[in-house]
């Protein structure tokens, strides 16, 4: 509408200047003003209606298209978007599941390994309990035959001192009687 407003104006002063210089040439046009206008009305829209259709129809697809086209793709983005964010939440989906069920598994393995732990602390205690009573036993029967070695260490001094210092017969029958029986038990 503004580019018709346009060149009517121009059409207008350029009909005005033929009038002007046709004056002083002896060349005649109607000099009435609202005849002129209106024949030169009537061909700048005749002009404009047989020519500016063409441009402005194949300007009117070619955006209509352009518009169309981008309202396809913008639709088949969100299309792809949707596919794409149903994918995205079903691998989220996925992952949770996934995440939940080492959960579970690490959760089962670390009772699992409590009780394997608990049990073993169980067989190292009482594996420690009878070497630790081995060894006392064993100490103990070290220091019984230490103390048996010297009972029989000081009983075989005595009697060698008192050998020595000469001892009666049945005195001497009597001590060896009784060191035997000290060493027999």
């Amino acid at each position: 509408m503004g580019t018709f407003l346009i060149l009517l104006a121009e059409a207008s002063a350029v009909g005005s200047d033929l009038v002007e210089e046709a004056a002083g040439e002896g060349f005649g046009f109607n000099t009435n003003v609202l005849d002129t206008n209106l024949v030169n009305l009537a061909i700048i829209i005749t002009v404009l209606f047989v020519f500016g259709r063409k441009v402005l129809g194949s300007t009117l697809q070619e955006r209509r298209e352009k518009i169309e086209t981008a309202i396809k793709s913008a639709e088949k983005r969100a299309q792809d978007a949707a596919a794409a964010l149903a994918d995205q939440q079903q691998k989220l989906a996925q992952a949770q599941a996934e995440a939940e069920r080492i959960k579970q598994a690490a959760q089962e393995n670390a009772a699992k390994a409590k009780e394997s732990i608990l049990a073993q602390a169980v067989v190292d205690v009482e594996r420690m309990k009878q070497t630790a009573a081995a060894d006392m036993n064993t100490e103990r029967d070290k220091a019984i035959n230490q103390l048996r070695q010297r009972v029989v260490a000081q009983a075989l001094e005595k009697v060698e001192s008192e050998l020595r210092g000469g001892i009666a017969d049945d005195a001497q029958h009597t001590l060896v009687d009784r060191s035997i029986a000290q060493l027999g038990s």
